[in-house]
């Protein structure tokens, strides 16, 4: 018997603060926040992403926080506020998750995820598309 990943993402979502859509859309482009796009590139250059939005693939994204890494990325040392998204919020949950069990805080993920923000009106830049 595998564990189901719907308990995965269950239970990393009980264990990180999940902002609702429209908290989200107040909260893009306030100072010390950075909003961190994890979908795959093809998806970005499908469905467009968040203006200013870090792009930073799953599979690479625990690589580019440790500061230790040959990976690390600056921007995830910054002391901002981030706010993970994947396409409908579970990817993110357990990306989340890892992070804030990696130390980086302050963390949140976006209810829905990327779906929910399109479909509550907002802004979009298709320039990734």
């Amino acid at each position: 018997m595998i564990r189901p990943v719907a308990d995965m993402v269950a239970e990393a979502t009980a264990a990180v603060e999940t902002l609702p859509v429209a908290e989200a859309i107040a909260l893009h482009g306030q100072p010390g926040v950075t909003f961190v796009d994890i979908r795959d590139v093809r998806e970005l250059k499908r469905e467009g992403t968040i203006p200013g939005a870090l792009h930073a693939p799953r599979g690479m994204l625990e690589f580019w926080v440790d500061p230790a890494s040959p990976y690390a990325k600056p921007a995830f040392q910054s002391g901002d506020r981030f706010v993970f998204f994947c396409a409908s919020a579970w990817r993110s949950a357990l990306a989340t998750k890892a992070l804030q069990d990696m130390g980086l805080a302050p963390v949140a993920q976006i209810e829905g995820g990327f779906s929910a923000w399109k479909a509550a009106g907002g802004p979009i830049d298709p320039s990734s598309s």
